[in-house]
């Protein structure tokens, strides 16, 4: 028993294969932006850190502030940049994430959110990094 049709399997793998390519230029952009922020001298602390409700990308120390640092990474900016995928609903959750680790560490000192948006070539290539500092204001 056939239970999809050809072009819905077809369909299926395309998905599948987007996903993949997504997961990849995601997990490459988080690299990109770790070793940028390395050369501007932050230190990384945490990498990909998850909490109940969302993923905080990096976690960093410049100077006495805690950085958290969301990573938005596009390929091409055909359909859209970086900066437009970064929704109210998304930076909400940050801020949460931010919150409660903050707590949990006792953190007593400043901390803010970054953002760091990247844009790669065909070859995977930076084209463009923007660094968006204490984007919460």
């Amino acid at each position: 028993m056939r239970i999809f049709k050809k072009e819905n399997s077809e369909n299926i793998q395309k998905d599948l294969s987007n996903k993949t390519n997504n997961l990849k230029t995601g997990r490459l952009g988080e690299e990109i932006a770790k070793k940028y922020l390395q050369v501007k001298r932050y230190i990384i602390i945490e990498q990909n850190y998850r909490t109940k409700c969302a993923e905080i990308d990096l976690i960093a120390l410049c100077k006495n502030t805690l950085v958290f640092v969301e990573v938005r990474t596009k390929k091409r900016e055909r359909f859209g940049s970086p900066e437009e995928s970064f929704k109210r609903s998304k930076k909400n959750k940050l801020i949460n994430n931010a919150r409660a680790y903050v707590a949990k560490k006792r953190w007593k000192k400043e901390y803010r959110i970054d953002a760091i948006c990247i844009v790669l070539d065909n070859n995977y290539r930076v084209n463009r990094i923007n660094h968006y500092e204490n984007i919460t204001f």
